[in-house]
Protein backbone atom coordinates (compact mmCIF):
# COMPACT_ATOMS: atom_id res chain seq x y z
CA UNK A 1 0.00 0.00 0.00
CA UNK A 2 1.39 3.41 -0.87
CA UNK A 3 1.70 5.91 1.93
CA UNK A 4 -1.00 8.22 0.51
CA UNK A 5 -3.69 5.54 0.77
CA UNK A 6 -3.09 4.90 4.46
CA UNK A 7 -5.61 6.37 6.91
CA UNK A 8 -4.40 9.60 8.50
CA UNK A 9 -1.65 10.26 5.95
CA UNK A 10 -0.82 13.97 5.75
CA UNK A 11 -1.43 15.77 2.46
CA UNK A 12 1.40 16.98 0.26
CA UNK A 13 2.71 20.31 1.46
CA UNK A 14 2.34 19.50 5.16
CA UNK A 15 5.22 21.09 7.06
CA UNK A 16 6.92 18.66 9.44
CA UNK A 17 9.67 20.67 11.11
CA UNK A 18 12.32 23.31 10.54
CA UNK A 19 15.26 22.10 8.44
CA UNK A 20 17.58 23.20 11.24
CA UNK A 21 15.81 20.81 13.65
CA UNK A 22 17.18 17.79 11.77
CA UNK A 23 20.96 17.55 12.04
CA UNK A 24 23.17 15.20 10.01
CA UNK A 25 22.69 11.50 10.95
CA UNK A 26 19.58 12.31 12.97
CA UNK A 27 15.98 11.23 12.53
CA UNK A 28 12.65 12.53 13.79
CA UNK A 29 9.25 10.86 13.96
CA UNK A 30 5.82 12.40 13.40
CA UNK A 31 2.33 11.14 14.21
CA UNK A 32 -0.89 12.19 12.48
CA UNK A 33 -4.36 11.17 13.58
CA UNK A 34 -5.30 8.62 16.25
CA UNK A 35 -6.75 5.16 16.60
CA UNK A 36 -7.42 3.44 13.28
CA UNK A 37 -6.58 6.72 11.50
CA UNK A 38 -3.12 6.96 13.10
CA UNK A 39 -0.30 7.50 10.61
CA UNK A 40 3.36 7.57 11.60
CA UNK A 41 6.29 8.69 9.49
CA UNK A 42 9.87 9.67 10.13
CA UNK A 43 12.46 11.74 8.35
CA UNK A 44 16.19 11.17 8.39
CA UNK A 45 19.11 13.31 7.25
CA UNK A 46 22.23 11.59 5.95
CA UNK A 47 24.89 12.74 3.51
CA UNK A 48 23.09 16.10 3.41
CA UNK A 49 19.93 14.52 2.02
CA UNK A 50 16.54 14.24 3.73
CA UNK A 51 14.52 11.05 3.27
CA UNK A 52 11.12 10.07 4.64
CA UNK A 53 9.54 6.71 5.41
CA UNK A 54 6.35 5.34 6.91
CA UNK A 55 7.26 4.30 10.45
CA UNK A 56 6.15 0.70 9.93
CA UNK A 57 8.40 -2.37 9.83
CA UNK A 58 7.46 -4.60 6.89
CA UNK A 59 7.94 -7.70 9.08
CA UNK A 60 5.80 -6.99 12.16
CA UNK A 61 4.04 -3.75 11.20
CA UNK A 62 5.24 -2.05 14.36
CA UNK A 63 7.02 1.32 14.53
CA UNK A 64 10.79 1.12 14.14
CA UNK A 65 11.55 3.34 17.14
CA UNK A 66 11.05 1.80 20.59
CA UNK A 67 11.97 5.17 22.10
CA UNK A 68 11.01 8.40 20.35
CA UNK A 69 13.29 9.36 17.46
CA UNK A 70 15.67 6.37 17.91
CA UNK A 71 15.91 5.06 14.35
CA UNK A 72 19.64 4.35 13.90
CA UNK A 73 21.97 1.51 14.78
CA UNK A 74 24.83 2.46 17.12
CA UNK A 75 27.15 3.38 14.28
CA UNK A 76 24.45 5.55 12.67
CA UNK A 77 25.04 3.81 9.35
CA UNK A 78 21.70 1.96 9.06
CA UNK A 79 18.11 2.36 10.22
CA UNK A 80 17.15 -0.11 12.95
CA UNK A 81 13.85 -1.74 13.84
CA UNK A 82 14.04 -1.92 17.61
CA UNK A 83 11.38 -4.66 17.76
CA UNK A 84 13.50 -7.41 16.17
CA UNK A 85 16.75 -5.82 14.95
CA UNK A 86 16.15 -5.55 11.21
CA UNK A 87 18.55 -3.15 9.50
CA UNK A 88 17.60 -0.89 6.59
CA UNK A 89 19.68 1.27 4.28
CA UNK A 90 19.14 4.97 4.89
CA UNK A 91 19.00 6.07 1.26
CA UNK A 92 16.31 3.68 0.02
CA UNK A 93 14.87 1.83 3.06
CA UNK A 94 15.94 -1.60 1.77
CA UNK A 95 16.31 -4.24 4.51
CA UNK A 96 19.82 -5.71 4.45
CA UNK A 97 19.52 -7.90 7.57
CA UNK A 98 16.78 -9.40 9.68
CA UNK A 99 13.53 -11.30 9.20
CA UNK A 100 12.33 -8.90 6.51
CA UNK A 101 15.58 -8.97 4.48
CA UNK A 102 14.87 -8.08 0.88
CA UNK A 103 11.79 -6.00 1.73
CA UNK A 104 11.75 -2.21 2.04
CA UNK A 105 10.30 0.54 4.15
CA UNK A 106 7.56 2.52 2.43
CA UNK A 107 9.00 5.85 1.24
CA UNK A 108 7.28 9.16 1.89
CA UNK A 109 8.56 11.94 -0.37
CA UNK A 110 9.87 14.91 1.59
CA UNK A 111 11.65 18.04 0.53
CA UNK A 112 13.22 21.11 2.06
CA UNK A 113 11.35 24.29 1.20
CA UNK A 114 11.57 27.76 2.72
CA UNK A 115 13.45 26.47 5.76
CA UNK A 116 10.96 23.66 6.45
CA UNK A 117 10.91 19.94 5.77
CA UNK A 118 7.61 19.27 4.04
CA UNK A 119 5.77 16.26 2.69
CA UNK A 120 6.28 16.23 -1.08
Amino acid sequence: MTWRKRPGAPPAGTALCACAALAERKAKGFVFGAGSDRFELFVVRAEGRVSGYVNDCPHTHTPLDFQPDRFFNRERTLLLCSTHGALFRIDDGYCVRGPCAGQSLTPVPVTEKDGQIVVG
